[in-house]
């Protein structure tokens, strides 16, 4: 079992870091940070009440395909959410709802499902550009899914985890065989990894089955931090991530980051870099932990009224 593909991860991140312009590590909050008890966190089992939960073939279905869809917070703002939900939850129940009502989709289902069909789910106005855009990639990356099911497991999502063998470095293997699954920057000349969502699926299966079953992965302790535009939100709103006063005005003002610019790119390598540097120091002080459940617990200060109260980075991507 290898975790060549995190490691990837961590160093192009610490290379990003050593050179970034725009972003940058504040020690002495990071060391603070290190500190907080309360920084640990497990994702918690998934709710019925937000998920889908059946049969575990289904089960597994469900979160595969949520997770191929699991992007947009760029675009987010124009969408049309249910009353006190995220953008994110907004999706996760539309389809959860689907296939109560419906039965859950296979992988014809996935395969041929177009853009209209993502608005109808989702509740969502197609006559807005944004919302529009959003949707047509939705059905991109759940063709993708479908077609890569029936062309390599004869159409099962189980097929698909089975074959990762209980590894998550696998599973990110063989989803980063789907184009937007590719999370990778180019930086100063060189390639940075994050792959976010491939790495994401192996904690959401083990989270939903409780570590058994389609769950079970035996090194979900190598997953790095999921980089998005929250746990960088966090970070900097706690000293860690320091921005120029530029970058600082463009995000705040709420103007869209390109995705892939230096800029982008830096604020999710940094994050990543840093997580890494925080969980070096809590085991010199013989705390054990991983970077999924700092993200976790980073997640959760991010729900926070006083985190919510600040813009974050946006950008209109398929990687978070």
């Amino acid at each position: 079992m290898s975790a060549e593909i995190f490691e990837a991860v961590r160093r192009g991140a610490a290379r990003v870091a050593e050179c970034a312009r725009s972003v940058s590590i504040d020690d002495d909050a990071l060391e603070a940070l290190a500190r907080c008890e309360d920084l640990i966190a497990d994702p918690p089992v998934p709710e019925p009440v937000d998920y889908y939960v059946g049969a575990p073939e289904a089960t597994a279905a469900y979160i595969l395909t949520l997770d191929a869809i699991n992007f947009g917070s760029g675009y987010f703002p124009y969408l049309n959410k249910r009353p006190g939900c995220s953008g994110y939850f907004t999706i996760a129940i539309s389809l959860r709802e689907s296939w109560e009502a419906e039965g859950p989709w296979d992988a014809d289902r996935l395969a041929s499902i177009s853009a209209g069909d993502c608005a109808r789910v989702t509740g969502q106005d197609p006559a807005v550009p944004e919302v529009a855009e959003l949707m047509s990639l939705f059905a991109q990356s759940l063709n993708d899914l479908g077609r890569f099911l029936l062309e390599r497991f004869d159409g099962a999502a189980t097929g698909l985890i089975d074959a990762a063998e209980r590894s998550a470095a696998r599973l990110a293997e063989i989803l980063i065989e789907m184009p937007l699954y590719r999370d990778v920057s180019r930086y100063a000349g060189f390639e940075v990894p994050f792959y976010k969502r491939a790495q994401l699926t192996s904690s959401d299966l083990a989270a939903v089955f409780d570590g058994k079953g389609c769950g079970a992965f035996e090194d979900l302790d190598q997953l790095t931090i999921f980089a998005d535009n929250l746990v960088p939100h966090v970070l900097r709103r706690e000293g860690v991530l320091v921005y120029t006063s530029e970058l600082a005005a463009r995000i705040d003002s709420g103007v869209l980051l390109e995705a892939g610019s230096p800029e982008e790119v830096e604020i999710r390598a940094c994050a990543v870099h840093a997580v890494e540097r925080c969980l070096s120091s809590m085991r010199k002080c013989g705390v054990k932990s991983t970077a999924r459940q700092l993200d976790m617990g980073l997640w959760r200060r991010g729900q926070l009224p006083a985190m919510k109260a600040h813009p974050r980075h946006r950008s209109r991507t398929t990687n978070y």
